[in-house]
């Protein structure tokens, strides 16, 4: 018998170890695609400021469009230029 309780020991570890690494992966996976909306949307909006001050388009980085697009990503620096563009 106590080869069966080693054996069993083992799977509830195993079990164990399966539950906690799939309780982990749905806030990972959510970080990473913060971080990489929010890359995408700082790169966009690098190049709008330096290819749009020709033009009079620009797009302040502060806390609230930063906020924005970290979540939304390049979409939200669209909903950003859209609000500017509304505010006129």
């Amino acid at each position: 018998m106590p080869a069966i309780e080693g054996v069993s020991g083992v799977v509830v570890i195993a079990v164990l170890i399966i539950v906690g690494l799939a309780i982990i992966k749905f806030p990972i996976k959510i970080i990473f695609k913060l971080l990489l909306n929010t890359a995408l949307g700082f790169g966009a909006l690098i190049l709008i400021n330096a290819a749009g001050s020709h033009i009079g388009i620009t797009i302040a980085v502060n806390w609230i469009n930063a906020a924005i697009v970290g979540v939304l990503g390049v979409s939200g620096v669209a909903l950003i230029l859209l609000l500017q563009w509304l505010a006129r």
